[in-house]
């Protein structure tokens, strides 16, 4: 059996059982700014990005591999980045019983994990169940992100979305150039447009709350 992890990391990660409740985010991260979650942040290239550009704004990334999702808390540690964390854990579990109704601003899921065998994609975290949880946790006018090199699994994701009633498709900025090595949305965002890969975008407003 392996050991449990020596390095503590908390308040950067904590996994779902850590938590007792549902999550007061002020005192989560010791002020009133808006919460924007990245389901499946992976090493975390978004979240660091993000908070740091955003220090007006608190990032909090749900990720289910323990190992990346530690990976992800050292370089916030690192940074002693107070704007952002990582829960470990199942992003359905969290935001049906951790995350307060109509408390987010915003939900980031790139390139999740397409589980390309037929057999396999019920496993897939896009369904109607969590498009459900998803609509519940946004804030009145709050978004919906997702991106995906994947074209039947992202035109499944826009299916499922257009056909919910509380979300409405919104524009999108145009897809830059990036400066250098770092400058890419997720380590798969890299990974994709250097193999020449399309990549399918989506933005959606919740017209719910």
């Amino acid at each position: 059996m392996r050991p449990p992890p020596t390095e503590d990391l908390a308040p950067w990660f904590l996994t779902l059982d850590d938590l007792d409740g549902v999550l007061n985010w002020s005192e989560f991260y010791g002020n009133d700014h808006p919460v924007e979650l990245d389901v499946g942040c992976g090493r975390g290239l978004f979240l660091v990005n993000s908070a740091t550009a955003h220090p007006e704004t608190n990032y909090c990334g749900i990720e289910i591999d323990y190992r990346e999702g530690r990976r992800t808390a050292r370089r916030l540690k690192k940074r002693m980045m107070a704007n952002a964390r990582v829960l470990g854990g199942d992003a359905r579990v969290a935001l049906e019983k951790l995350v307060k109704p109509r408390s987010v601003a915003a939900v980031h899921v790139y390139f999740p994990d397409p589980w390309w065998k037929r057999k396999h994609r019920r496993r897939r975290i896009f369904n109607d169940e969590f498009l459900e949880l998803v609509a519940g946790v946004l804030v009145h006018g709050g978004e919906l992100h997702s991106w995906s090199d994947v074209g039947e699994y992202f035109q499944t994701i826009r299916n499922l979305v257009d056909h919910h009633a509380d979300f409405h498709e919104e524009p999108l900025p145009d897809l830059k150039d990036p400066e250098h090595d770092m400058d890419y949305l997720t380590s798969y965002d890299r990974k994709g447009r250097r193999a020449g890969s399309e990549i399918h975008r989506g933005r959606w407003r919740c017209t719910a709350g």
